[in-house]
């Protein structure tokens, strides 16, 4: 499907992407709207962090293309790329014996050139990073010591140092305890209200509903579902995608679309 709408920043046309001739997506069409904050969902295998990937060119498509801003990023040097788009992908891994402080400061290598490396400006985007992921005082704490929790927020904190426009993020709320879910949601929702781009990828529909300005509903490669969550999230798309039986009603405190699934005898 092709959406309108206005202001595209990030756009893939007609995208097929394939592991060993087995298609995973096939024709796919989106526009991600400068401002936006879409957060993607669908059953497990259906393509969606394929699609991140493809967008954040890690993966190269079989045929179509991902635009930034009108301008194919297969053509663009992977610098120009990285200082305005940043992936945190899933099950990233650490090298040995890296700290927190140093694996934040890898995100500004994208911002370093022959004539420009390190800056007061690097530590003042490492420092930000560092304080908004609640991680200050544990910067010269080895990764490979922290809880999963803490581990998933410093690579949080690498993309933040990073400083880009658009940030892609592959089930960020990992090995998270459901508070530090929410407020990880809640960061980025901050981030967007400042002017950032977000596209995640998640697994829970209730968080998916209430933080999402633009929900994407994907299933066996395709985007069965785009637009703002209280039209696209129906008991019959949950079971039509998910095969769960559900009611969908306005959740209490929000007010956004909450997924109530049927009880199983």
């Amino acid at each position: 499907m092709v959406n309108d709408w206005s202001d595209a920043l990030l756009s893939a046309e007609a995208l097929t992407v394939a592991y060993d001739d087995v298609p995973v997506l096939t024709g796919l069409d989106l526009d991600i709207a400068r401002g936006d904050f879409m957060i993607i969902v669908g059953p497990n295998g259906c393509g969606k962090s394929t699609l991140l990937k493809t967008l954040a060119r890690v993966h190269q498509p079989r045929s179509g293309r991902v635009l930034l801003d009108g301008l194919a990023v297969a053509r663009l040097r992977g610098r120009q790329v990285a200082r305005r788009l940043s992936l945190l992908p899933q099950g990233a891994v650490a090298p040995d014996g890296i700290t927190v402080g140093e694996l934040v400061a890898r995100g500004r290598h994208p911002h370093h050139t022959l004539l420009r490396q390190w800056s007061a400006d690097d530590q003042r985007a490492i420092d930000a990073a560092l304080a908004r992921t609640h991680l200050t005082e544990l910067a010269r704490t080895p990764v490979a010591t922290l809880s999963g929790g803490q581990r998933q927020r410093a690579w949080v904190a690498m993309v933040l140092a990073q400083d880009t426009e658009v940030i892609l993020l592959d089930e960020p709320t990992t090995f998270l305890d459901i508070a530090h879910q929410y407020e990880l949601l809640e960061l980025l929702a901050e981030l967007n209200t400042e002017g950032r781009t977000i596209v995640a990828v998640l697994h829970d529909l209730n968080q998916a509903a209430r933080f999402a300005s633009r929900l994407v509903v994907m299933c066996e490669g395709e985007i069965r579902g785009d637009g703002p969550p209280a039209e696209v999230l129906t008991s019959d798309l949950v079971q039509s995608v998910f095969g769960l039986g559900a009611e969908v009603i306005s959740d209490p405190q929000s007010g956004t679309p909450m997924v109530v699934p049927h009880v199983r005898r």
